[in-house]
């Protein structure tokens, strides 16, 4: 049996024994690519996001559909209307996020606000609705799409960096919550993804800058506070750690992607005389950084 049909075991009123999957922000980067791996191992994928509709090559493979997570209604009608057709749900993703970047004196309260009902408590909606179906059913898995920047903030996006540190509390106690109820729960925290986080992150860039914080916007103007440069993962490959996290038999409670994410998320430990330093040294030097490597065409 392969890990793909162990995580989905236990078949369902309709009789078919195919795992379901339910993932948010599945129009692009993290989520199709996770979308389209889970796919092609079998399952059937019920991709959703807020823009629509998804791109032909979603709309070909899963079955896709419109999803406000700040909405709690529409998430609780469309987690029915899977559990309807299919009579299972067997993985939830929670990956729908993005970031309101600026220091937060200059952050309006309200943009903050809306950023952490998608990031926190969107999740906590989704999870509601899911958890009956996969509780009687004795299995499930729930997948929440973090970042290290969740244990080690960085200046200029910290309203993102508090809205997934809560989402980091949110998840662990939901999985202590659900121990021995058959449904994991677990954590993948990238660094940086080469998507299209940073480029929507900065044209929320648009409001009245304090000037006494010329260098932290010089940071996310041009430096690799927000895209990460080369230091970047691919969206494929934290799709990869999602789909174990989703499938392994054992599935681990964080999932950290890539050898800078292992770095960044143990410099938590660091004391903050030690901490706060390099925080405000990655974001000068990748300035220079992000210059030469601009300069020498975006090689390695």
């Amino acid at each position: 049996m392969s890990d793909g049909n162990r995580a989905g075991a236990g078949g369902d009123a309709h009789g078919d024994e195919t795992p379901v999957a339910l993932i948010t922000g599945a129009a692009s980067g993290i989520g199709a690519a996770t979308a389209t791996a889970l796919a092609d191992r079998g399952w059937r994928v019920y991709a959703t996001d807020i823009e629509m509709p998804l791109p032909e090559e979603l709309r070909e493979r899963c079955t896709c559909r419109e999803l406000d997570v700040t909405d709690a209604e529409q998430c609780e009608r469309v987690v029915e209307e899977i559990v309807d057709e299919t009579g299972r749900i067997d993985a939830l993703v929670n990956n729908a996020g993005y970031a309101v970047p600026g220091p937060i004196e200059d952050v309006d309260p309200e943009d903050a606000r809306r950023q952490f009902d998608v990031l926190v408590h969107g999740v906590g909606t989704l999870c509601r609705a899911v958890l009956p179906e996969m509780r009687a059913a004795g299995h499930g898995r729930i997948v929440n799409v973090s970042s290290v920047l969740g244990m080690s903030t960085v200046p200029g996006v910290g309203t993102y960096c508090a809205g997934k540190a809560a989402l980091e509390s949110l998840t662990d106690a939901l999985r202590i919550e659900l121990r021995d109820t058959g449904v994991d729960v677990s954590l993948v925290e990238p660094a940086w993804v080469d998507t299209g986080f940073a480029d929507g992150a900065r044209e929320r860039l648009d409001g009245d800058r304090t000037d006494a914080y010329g260098d932290t916007y010089a940071a996310l103007d041009r430096g690799w506070v927000l895209e990460g440069g080369p230091l970047a993962a691919d969206p494929e490959a934290v799709a990869e750690r999602i789909v174990a996290a989703a499938t392994t038999a054992s599935p681990r409670a964080r999932y950290p992607v890539g050898t800078f994410a292992h770095f960044v998320r143990w410099t938590h430990i660091l004391p903050a005389r030690l901490q706060d330093p390099i925080q405000r040294w990655f974001g000068r030097v990748s300035i220079t950084a992000n210059r030469l490597y601009q300069r020498l065409g975006g090689l390695p």
